[in-house]
C-alpha cells in the first residue's frame, strides 16, 4: 500500500513538473509574440524544434527543469514585455538589459516571488513602477535605469530588505523619497540620479551602513547637506552635485566619510569653509565643490596622494590677499592629479612658483577670473603634458616666460586681461597644436611674430587691446583652418595683404585710401572706421544693391557723400569723424560741398596705396566679416533701449519676460545650466503658466555677433514647422533689473542632450555622460531624421534656408532619441532671382560655420547653399558610424575624413567603424558590414569636393530609408 501511494505521489510529481514546463514554454512563446517583429529573427530558437532549455537566453533548473533565468540584454530587442512573464513563477534572473522595450512594466512580475536579480534598464519603458514588484520580497538587485518612469517610489519599496543594489537614475520620477528606503540595510549600491525628486534627503538612510555608492546628482533636492550621509562611513563614491543643498559642511566631514574615492557636490547652495579633515581622506581622488558659496582659505590637500581631479572654481574661496595661494604648494605631493580647477574665486597675492612642481601628469590648469598677482613662473613649461592652461582675468605682469614654448601639448592658452608686457615672443610658433591662443587686453608691445603661422591648427587668434605695432604677417594669413582673428585696438599700420583670411575683427590704423571694391557687387556689410583712410568715398558704393551696412566713421575722407543707393538711409550708414565731407542728404546734417575734382583723388590712391594688385578685392573677405565697432554697438543699443522688441517678435503668440525667465531658471543658476556655445548659454527652466520645461538661450550680448545670430534664429524659425527641427517658442527681447539689453530664445526641451555627447561621451563630465551607447539602428534613424530636416529647409519651406553649421552638437535628441536639428544662428535664407541665391537682411556677410563641417567653397568666399549643408551632412555622416570627429588628431593636409573612409571600402568597412556600435550585442557579419558601406557611400556622395556633385537632400532620405528598410526591415513608425 505505501508503495502504491508513493507511486501515485511521484507521478503526480512528474505530471506537474510537465505541467510547469509546458506552462514556461506558453509563457515564453506569448512573450516572443510582443517582441517587435523585426528583432523575433534574434529569438529563432523559440519553436518547438528546440528544447526549452536550449532557447536562446533560457537557462532551467537542473532537476526540475524549469526556467530559472531569462537573459536577453543588449539585444536591441523591441516592442513590449507581455504578461505572460509572469508566469515564469520559477524565475531567479531577468535580464532585459539595454533594448528598445516600450510601454509599462506589467503588473505580472509580481507573480515571480523567487526573482532575485531584475535588470530592466536603458530600455523606453513608461508608467510607473508597478507595485506589485515589492511582493518580489527576494530581490537583491534591481536596475530600472535610463527609461521614462515617472510617477513617485512609494514607501513599499522599503519591503524589499534583501535589496543590495537599486538603481534608478535617468527616469522621470518624482516627489520626496520615503523614509522606508531606512529598512534597505543591505544595500551598496544606490542611484537616484538625473531624476526630478525633491526635499529633504531621509535621514533613516543613515541605517545603510553598508552603502558604498551613492548618487543623488541632477535633482531637486533641498535642505542641509544630508545629514544622514555622515553616518555611512563605507561610502566610496558620492554625488550630489546639481541639486539645492545648502548650509555648511561638518567640520568633521573628513573624520566621518574617511573611504571616500570620490566626492562631487557641485552646483548647489552650500555655504562657509572648505573642511580641513579632507585631507585625511587618504583615498580621494575626485573632489568637486564648485560652483557652490564657499568662502574662506583653501586647506592644504598634501595628503591626497592619490587625487587626480581637484574642482574648486565659481565660489568666493580667498580673502584678496596674499597666502591665498599657499595650499598650491601642497599639490606638488600630489604626484597624480591631472585636473586642476580654482578660477573664478577671490584669491589674491602673487602666484607662487610652485606651481611649476605640480603634477607632470596635470593636463588642465584653470587659474582664470581671480585677483592673481605676479609673474608666470619662468619654470612653468615643467607641466609638459598641459593641454588647457588658463590664466584670464588676473592681475600678471611682466613678460611671458621663456619656458613656455615647452608646452608642446597645449591646445588653449588664455592669458586675456592682465598686465603682462613685452613682446610676443617667436617660441609661441613652437607650440604647434593650438586652438586658441587668447593674449587679448593687456600691454605686449613690438611686432606680431610670424612664427605663429606655425600653429596649423589655430582656431582662435586673439591679441586685441595691446600696443603692437607694424604690419600683420602674412604667414598668419595662411593659417587655412584661422576662424577667429581679433588684433583690434593696437598700433599696426600698412595696407592689407590679398592673402587676408577670415578675419572676425579688425580696428588698426591703415591708411590711404579706400580700395578698389567695385568686384565685389554682392557685398552686404563693410566697416573701414577708426583707422586713417583719406580720399573721397567712391560713387560705385551706391550701386551695391545688397550693400546693408556701411561704417566709414572717424577717417580722414573727404569730399561729396553720394546720394544714392544705402546712402540714402543715415541708420544704414555711418560717415562721423570724417571732418571734410559734405553733401549728402539732409539726415547727415552735413554742410554745402563744391564740386571736388575726382583725379586728383585717384592720382593720390596711386600713391598711398603700395602693392595693391587685382586681388586687392579678396580684401573684403575680411572686411565685409568684421564686427562693428564701439560707436556701431551703441547706436545699437540705444536704438534698442527705444525700441526693445523687433518687428519679428510680432510671429510670436506668448510672451516671456526678463523676471519669468530669471526665476525660472532661480537667476540663471549654474545648476540649471545644460549647455552653452558661441553667443550664450542655455539653461533648463520651468515656465509655470504653460506648466512645461522648456531650454532658454540666453544671448551673451557682449559677445561680437551675439545680436545678429539672435536675430538669424527669429527669423529662420519663426514661421517653420517640423518634427525634426526644434521648434522655438517664443523669445525675450528687454532689459535686465541692470539696465542692459537681454536677448533670449526659449525652445522646446531636449532631455537627451546633442548628438556630440552620445558620439564622444569620453568628452563627457559624467554627470552629463549618457549612460549608453547608440546602436546602429539608433545612429541610422537619426542620420534620417537630420536629412529629413534639411529636405524641409532646402526645398519644402516657404523660400529655402541654409543652416550653415550643422554639426553634432547642433542636433538634440528628444525622449524617444527623435533628432531635431537645432542653432540657427548662421541659417540664411535664399531667395532665388536667375539661379543666383544671395543672403537676407539678417545673415552676417562672411560664412563661417564650423571646422571640419564647413563646406570648401565656403574658406573661398563662397555664399551659403544648401549644398553646403549636405556636405556639412555628409561630415556628420561619417562621423556617426566611424566615431571620429573631422578635426581628429588623425587627420591632416590631404588625409581627412573623407579619404579615411573611402580608403577603406568595401573590404576594411568593419575596421573603420566606430567599435561601440560593435560592441552592443550586434552580430558582426556580412550584411552588417554591408550596411556601414551602404551608409558610408551615402557620406561620400554628400562630401564631394564639386556642390555640384553632390547628393541632394531629397535623394539621400530616400536611399537612407531604403538602407534601414533592406537591413532592419520595420521603420520607426512606433516612436513617431
Amino acid at each position: 500500500m505505501r508503495s502504491m501511494i508513493l507511486l501515485l505521489v511521484f507521478n503526480a510529481l512528474i505530471l506537474l513538473v510537465a505541467h510547469g514546463f509546458t506552462d514556461d514554454r506558453q509563457a515564453l512563446l506569448e512573450f516572443k509574440s510582443q517582441v517587435s517583429q523585426d528583432k523575433r529573427a534574434l529569438l529563432s530558437s523559440w519553436n518547438h524544434s528546440f528544447p526549452l532549455c536550449n532557447w536562446e537566453g533560457v537557462t532551467c533548473g537542473r532537476k526540475d527543469k524549469r526556467v530559472t533565468h531569462l537573459e536577453l540584454g543588449s539585444l536591441q530587442l523591441g516592442g513590449v514585455i507581455s504578461p505572460s512573464i509572469g508566469n515564469l513563477s520559477f524565475l531567479v534572473t531577468l535580464d532585459l538589459y539595454e533594448n528598445f522595450f516600450g510601454g509599462n512594466i506589467p503588473q505580472e512580475v509580481g507573480n515571480m516571488f523567487r526573482l532575485e536579480y531584475l535588470d530592466l534598464g536603458k530600455n523606453s519603458l513608461e508608467g510607473q513602477i508597478p507595485m506589485s514588484l515589492y511582493n518580489c520580497s527576494r530581490l537583491s538587485n534591481l536596475r530600472l535605469d535610463s527609461n521614462h518612469l515617472g510617477e513617485g517610489l512609494p514607501w513599499e519599496i522599503g519591503s524589499l530588505t534583501k535589496l543590495v543594489r537599486l538603481i534608478l537614475h535617468g527616469n522621470n520620477l518624482k516627489g520626496k523619497l520615503p523614509a522606508s528606503l531606512g529598512n534597505l540595510t543591505s544595500l551598496q549600491r544606490l542611484s537616484f540620479s538625473h531624476n526630478n525628486f525633491q526635499g529633504e534627503f531621509p535621514s533613516d538612510v543613515a541605517r545603510l551602513s553598508h552603502l558604498w555608492s551613492l548618487q543623488l546628482f541632477k535633482n531637486n533636492f533641498s535642505g542641509v547637506f544630508p545629514p544622514a550621509i555622515y553616518n555611512l562611513s563605507s561610502l566610496k563614491n558620492l554625488g550630489v552635485a546639481y541639486n539645492r543643498f545648502s548650509g555648511r559642511l561638518r567640520p568633521e566631514f573628513g573624520i566621518l566619510l574617511p573611504n571616500l574615492e570620490s566626492f562631487n557636490m557641485g552646483g548647489n547652495y552650500l555655504t562657509g569653509s572648505i573642511p580641513t579633515t579632507l585631507s585625511n581622506i587618504s583615498t580621494l581622488e575626485r573632489l568637486a565643490m564648485n560652483e557652490n558659496n564657499l568662502t574662506g582659505s583653501i586647506p592644504s590637500f598634501g595628503k591626497l596622494v592619490n587625487l587626480q581631479v581637484l574642482f574648486l572654481h565659481t565660489n568666493s574661496l580667498g580673502s584678496g590677499s596674499y597666502g591665498d595661494l599657499e595650499f598650491l604648494t601642497s599639490l606638488t605631493n600630489c604626484t597624480k592629479l591631472e585636473t586642476l580647477d580654482i578660477g573664478r574665486n577671490r584669491f589674491g597675492g602673487d602666484l607662487p612658483t610652485s606651481i611649476a612642481n605640480l603634477s607632470t601628469k596635470l593636463t588642465t590648469l584653470h587659474l582664470g577670473g581671480t585677483l592673481i598677482s605676479g609673474s608666470i613662473p619662468h619654470d612653468i613649461g615643467n607641466l609638459i603634458n598641459l593641454q588647457k592652461l588658463i590664466m584670464d582675468q588676473n592681475m600678471l605682469v611682466g613678460p611671458l616666460p621663456t619656458s613656455l614654448g615647452k608646452l608642446l601639448n597645449l591646445r588653449f592658452l588664455s592669458l586675456s586681461s592682465n598686465r603682462l608686457s613685452g613682446e610676443i615672443p617667436a617660441f609661441i610658433g613652437n607650440i604647434t597644436m593650438l586652438e586658441t591662443l587668447d593674449l587679448s587686453s593687456n600691454g605686449f608691445h613690438g611686432f606680431v611674430p610670424p612664427s605663429l603661422g606655425k600653429c596649423s591648427h589655430l582656431l582662435e587668434l586673439w591679441i586685441g587691446d595691446n600696443k603692437l605695432n607694424g604690419t600683420i604677417p602674412l604667414e598668419i594669413m595662411k593659417i587655412q583652418q584661422l576662424l577667429l582673428l581679433d588684433m583690434s585696438r593696437n598700433l599696426l599700420i600698412g595696407s592689407l595683404s590679398k592673402d587676408i583670411g577670415q578675419l572676425q575683427n579688425l580696428g588698426n590704423s591703415f591708411d590711404g585710401d579706400i580700395p578698389d571694391l567695385k568686384g565685389l557687387v554682392g557685398v552686404k556689410e563693410v566697416d573701414l572706421s577708426n583707422n586713417n583712410l583719406s580720399g573721397s568715398i567712391p560713387e560705385y558704393l551706391a550701386n551695391f544693391s545688397k550693400l546693408e551696412y556701411l561704417n566709414l566713421s572717424f577717417n580722414n575722407l573727404e569730399g561729396k557723400v553720394p546720394m544714392q543707393g544705402i546712402f540714402q538711409n543715415t541708420t544704414t550708414v555711418s560717415i562721423f569723424g570724417n571732418n571734410d565731407l559734405c553733401g549728402g542728404i539732409k539726415g547727415f546734417q552735413l554742410k554745402p560741398c563744391i564740386l571736388l575734382a575726382e583725379t586728383k583723388h585717384s592720382s593720390r590712391s596711386k600713391k598711398v596705396v603700395i602693392g595693391v594688385s587685382v586681388g586687392i578685392t579678396l580684401l573684403l573677405l575680411m572686411l565685409i566679416a568684421a564686427v562693428s565697432l564701439i560707436w556701431f554697438r551703441k547706436r545699437n543699443k540705444n536704438k534698442q533701449i527705444n525700441n526693445p522688441t523687433p518687428s519679428t517678435f510680432e510671429v510670436f503668440h506668448e510672451k516671456v519676460s526678463y523676471g519669468d525667465l530669471r526665476n525660472a531658471t532661480n537667476g540663471f543658476s549654474s545648476s540649471n545650466m545644460v549647455g552653452s556655445g558661441g553667443f550664450g548659454t542655455v539653461f533648463k527652466a520651468f515656465l509655470p503658466a504653460e506648466n512645461k520645461v522648456v531650454a532658454v538661450k540666453v544671448l551673451n550680448m557682449q559677445r561680437r555677433g551675439a545680436m545678429k545670430s539672435f536675430m538669424a534664429e527669429c527669423e529662420s524659425l519663426k514661421d517653420i514647422r517640423h518634427r525634426n527641427l526644434v521648434k522655438l517658442l517664443t523669445a525675450c527681447a528687454s532689459i535686465d533689473f541692470q539696465g542692459n539689453e537681454f536677448r533670449a530664445l526659449i525652445y522646446e526641451f531636449m532631455p537627451n542632450g546633442s548628438l556630440d555627447m552620445w558620439l564622444h561621451p569620453e568628452e563627457v563630465e559624467n554627470i552629463h555622460r549618457p549612460s549608453r551607447t547608440l546602436t546602429l539602428l539608433e545612429r541610422l534613424n537619426i542620420a534620417i531624421d537630420v536629412a529629413s530636416a534639411l529636405d524641409y529647409l532646402h526645398v519644402h519651406c516657404h523660400e529655402p534656408i541654409a543652416h550653415c553649421d550643422l554639426k553634432p552638437s547642433n542636433v538634440l535628441l528628444d525622449n524617444d532619441l527623435i533628432a531635431h536639428v537645432s542653432d540657427f544662428g548662421l541659417a540664411r535664407l535664399l531667395l532665388k532671382f536667375d539661379e543666383e541665391s544671395f543672403f537676407n537682411q539678417l545673415s552676417s556677410a562672411g560664412v563661417r560655420g564650423t571646422i571640419g563641417y564647413a563646406a570648401p567653397e565656403y574658406g573661398m568666399g563662397g555664399q551659403a547653399s544648401i549644398n553646403g549643408d549636405v556636405y556639412s551632412f555628409g561630415v556628420l555622416i561619417l562621423e556617426m558610424f566611424t566615431g571620429k570627429r573631422p578635426t581628429n588628431e588623425l587627420f591632416g593636409g590631404n588625409f581627412t575624413l573623407h579619404s579615411y573612409t573611402k580608403s577603406a571600402l568595401p573590404e576594411r568597412v568593419l575596421d573603420i567603424a566606430d567599435k561601440s556600435i560593435l560592441h552592443i550585442g550586434l552580430e558582426v557579419g556580412f550584411r552588417t558590414a554591408d550596411c556601414l558601406t551602404l551608409v558610408y557611400e551615402v557620406g561620400l556622395r554628400c562630401c564631394e569636393e564639386s556642390p555640384t556633385n553632390r547628393s541632394a537632400t531629397s535623394e539621400v532620405v530616400k536611399e537612407l530609408i531604403s538602407i534601414r528598410e533592406s537591413f532592419f526591415k520595420a521603420s520607426r513608425t512606433t516612436r513617431r
